[in-house]
């Protein structure tokens, strides 16, 4: 497959599409700040009243259910219909999904009510969504690993594209596939870092048309980020804070070739 992660990366700098989060508590000065070192401009709205007027002049949505309420997932659904009318690719990452059975419905329903571009989760949140047995604790994948085979049945099952996250990351749309082996160990020990490549998805969903190639270059490009990031890391940390730095410091000339 012909992968374009770098001339991608540098539409997203000369165009720096705005990419509206609806994402949970925990993470929003993460994703934000993950964004907009890469180059994209983030907006966290989440009020029922302006999701729409927001969702409708994105470059991208991201539906995040980190920490669930009624009205975000009103407000969700709000969002992720006015994108759908106006042609706004939409991410969804469904965290926790299996923990609970609020969470797994909550997921579902959104995959039901809006037409999602890409799915992005980890090996026990993806299972679960394709009806697949898993173990899930709290928002952590316990056990199950991220395979080939579960993306592509995943991809199927869900009609969308999806993004299994893990030591090697899967990216299906029930057809094609895409290995990425780009990333470090550190990321596991950062809250948020899932959450951070699903806001990634959504930037290069904004500049790229085919969801499988966005879903892929935003995992390759945030892999490569990490591992330069855990360069000089002495733990979770400075891992952390390199993090940004290294996102805005990817260099579009040389990330193909970086590719794994």
């Amino acid at each position: 497959m012909n992968l374009q992660t770098g001339a991608d990366l540098k539409a997203i700098r000369e165009r720096k599409p705005l990419i509206h989060q609806i994402t949970n508590y925990v993470v929003m000065n993460e994703t934000a700040n993950a964004t907009l070192a890469l180059g994209a401009l983030p907006v966290m709205a989440h009020a029922p009243q302006e999701v729409e007027e927001m969702a409708s002049v994105a470059g991208a949505l991201v539906l995040n259910i980190g920490t669930l309420s009624e009205a975000w997932i009103e407000a969700m659904l709000l969002a992720g219909g006015a994108a759908n009318r106006a042609g706004v690719p939409v991410v969804l990452d469904p965290v926790g999904a299996g923990a609970t059975r609020y969470r797994t419905a909550t997921a579902q329903r959104l995959l039901e009510g809006v037409d999602i571009a890409v799915v992005r989760g980890n090996a026990a949140e993806i299972a679960t969504l394709a009806g697949q047995e898993a173990e899930i604790r709290g928002v952590e994948s316990v056990g199950a690993a991220a395979t080939p085979d579960l993306a592509q049945a995943a991809a199927r099952e869900l009609g969308c594209v999806v993004a299994v996250t893990g030591p090697v990351d899967h990216v299906s749309d029930g057809e094609r596939h895409v290995a990425i082996a780009n990333g470090h160990e550190l990321l596991g020990t950062v809250t948020g870092t899932g959450c951070m490549a699903t806001a990634m998805t959504g930037c290069f969903l904004a500049v790229q048309p085919d969801p499988l190639k966005a879903a892929a270059e935003a995992l390759i490009a945030f892999g490569v980020a990490a591992e330069d990031a855990a360069l000089g890391a002495k733990g979770p940390g400075s891992f952390h804070v390199a993090l940004y730095d290294a996102l805005a410091a990817l260099d579009p000339v040389t990330l193909d070739a970086r590719a794994r």
